[in-house]
């Protein structure tokens, strides 16, 4: 990769995209082949990588909405690296295709004759059938696209039209922004996860499946510009001071993670109603509790100690560790969310395939995302500010 510091526009894009392009499809080639072979299988593992990297796009979303709408400085430098993310809404609309498909698979509310023997679900029929699921993915996606689209539009504009009044539109434009993306993102997490499990309910499950979101894409935005830094690409403006309040938001929203997860359990532990109890007991039982476990040191714990201190926090070698460790939590987290509906704990190929067949794709498209424009918004009036800053 090599970069114009000029213009910050790339002379020379590398082949990681491209190399993530070839991956991407020959593990989805190879992942189709166990669609034939187990197709049950296939939709679970599907699920569980997709809804994986869709909450890079939903951390990206955030990320860009927060910081028009508070106003922040200090990120305006790195602002191209969660866009890049949230602009991928497209690829993965085209992705949720085979969901609709794998419907039967996954959500037994989709099988009439269950649905006319079980009490609840008949209640909940309005809500959950088949054409309004889809529906709803429809306008979420809709929603996402744009939401991302115009902030993006925007920030390019300023690129080559610098001017105060687009700050100021991208500020109000985030405002309401944010109640439709919240609103969005807990009901498609209702719609595509926690309706897995009908029969079950939690009013918190939004705000778990949005805080493992924000620590993804803040993860990923440590590897992505490390690797750049590697290759001496933003070494002057992106600093040791930036990579410090991001693993200061890290630190944080580990903290807000188990916060979400204890609440949730604390609430459902205390009153002790059966129906609603059994959704953490699939999660102990059949051997689910060496991954529960798995979760509280490996998501909670080792994070929370590994980032305690300043020094750690600017560690370029140790930030890299963490968000890959952070990453791979992340996935462990997915499978949580959705393995144990199904059976004990096993785990598939497919579960890798489908994690890397997607993810290539994902990466591909964020990486040209990234390098088709300059990689910092060099019209931004608060850029020099960002690029100065000192915690």
């Amino acid at each position: 990769m090599n970069i114009d510091t000029s213009t910050y526009t790339f002379t020379n894009k590398g082949s990681l995209g491209r190399n993530a392009l070839i991956a991407g499809i020959l593990f989805l080639v190879v992942s189709a082949a166990g669609w034939f072979m187990d197709s049950a299988q296939f939709f679970q593992s599907y699920l569980m990588a997709y809804v994986f990297w869709l909450t890079m796009a939903f951390g990206g979303l955030f990320f860009t909405l927060a910081s028009h709408l508070f106003g922040a400085e200090w990120n305006v430098v790195m602002r191209r690296f969660t866009e890049a993310a949230m602009y991928s809404f497209p690829l993965l609309a085209v992705f949720f295709i085979p969901i609709i498909f794998g419907m039967h698979d996954l959500y037994h509310w989709t099988h009439h004759e269950v649905v006319e023997s079980d009490p609840v679900l008949l209640a909940k029929a309005g809500y959950l059938n088949s054409t309004f699921f889809i529906i709803r993915a429809v306008f979420y996606f809709a929603v996402w696209y744009f939401l991302s689209r115009k902030l993006y539009k925007m920030s390019l504009l300023q690129d080559t039209q610098p001017d105060d009044k687009l700050i100021h539109k991208m500020r109000k434009f985030s405002a309401p922004g944010m109640i439709v993306f919240a609103l969005t993102l807990t009901f498609s997490s209702f719609d595509w996860l926690m309706s897995l499990e009908p029969h079950w309910f939690s009013t918190i499950y939004g705000l778990y499946v949005y805080a493992g979101s924000f620590l993804a894409i803040l993860s990923l935005i440590i590897l992505i510009g490390l690797n750049l830094r590697k290759k001496g690409i933003l070494k002057d403006e992106f600093t040791v001071e930036h990579y410090h309040d991001l693993a200061k938001l890290i630190f944080s929203f580990i903290i807000f993670w188990g916060y979400m997860g204890y609440s949730q359990y604390f609430l459902i532990w205390y009153a002790n109603i059966p129906e609603e109890t059994v959704w953490y007991l699939q999660r102990w039982e059949n051997n689910w509790n060496y991954i529960t476990m798995l979760l509280v040191i490996g998501h909670f714990v080792f994070p929370f100690v590994g980032l305690l201190l300043r020094s750690s926090k600017r560690n370029f070698g140790w930030l890299k560790f963490m968000a890959i460790w952070i990453l791979v939590m992340h996935v462990f987290d997915m499978i949580w969310l959705v393995k144990p509906t199904f059976s004990g704990l096993a785990f598939s190929w497919m579960d890798l395939s489908l994690l890397i067949g997607i993810g290539g794709l994902f990466i591909w498209q964020y990486l040209n995302n990234l390098t088709g424009h300059p990689l910092i918004p060099v019209g931004e009036r608060r850029l020099q500010a960002s690029i100065k800053f000192k915690v």
